[in-house]
């Protein structure tokens, strides 16, 4: 094996290479998830007794206030946590692939009619990318 004049081998300069791929990606890593730390996101959310809602608070990124979401049930899964039947829901924006500039808070109702399950019951809201709250709705 070769030394250079310093006295150092060969292998020093392809460990170099490897330290500056190994910064590398993890200065990929450290960007990806700051970027998804710009996703949406919950705020406070509770169950509404009077008006039998969910009520969520939306924390997202974007360059306008006027993001709508909106809910889409899964299927009702049989003795989740608990002994509860359980459901999960997707809670989607529909301006997703706004550029996050600025950050916003919106509260949102959603009606529980078309729950898929018997109550009481346990609901997972779920946002993009893997943000999840689970809660209780008593039974009726």
């Amino acid at each position: 094996m070769s030394s250079p004049k310093d006295g150092r081998s060969t292998c020093y300069v392809g460990s170099v290479w490897r330290r500056k791929a190994w910064l590398a990606g993890v200065s990929t890593a450290v960007l990806l998830l700051a970027r998804s730390a710009e996703a949406d996101n919950f705020g406070r959310i509770y169950y509404d007794g009077k008006t039998d809602q969910i009520v969520v608070t939306m924390v997202y990124r974007g360059t306008n206030p006027d993001h709508k979401f909106s809910l889409i049930w899964g299927a009702c899964q049989a003795d989740q946590s608990g002994g509860l039947p359980g459901v999960t829901a997707e809670v989607l924006d529909d301006q997703f692939d706004d550029q996050a500039i600025t950050q916003y808070r919106t509260t949102k109702r959603f009606s529980l009619a078309n729950l898929p399950c018997a109550r009481p019951a346990s609901v997972t809201l779920r946002t993009a990318p893997r943000f999840f709250y689970t809660l209780t709705i008593p039974g009726s």
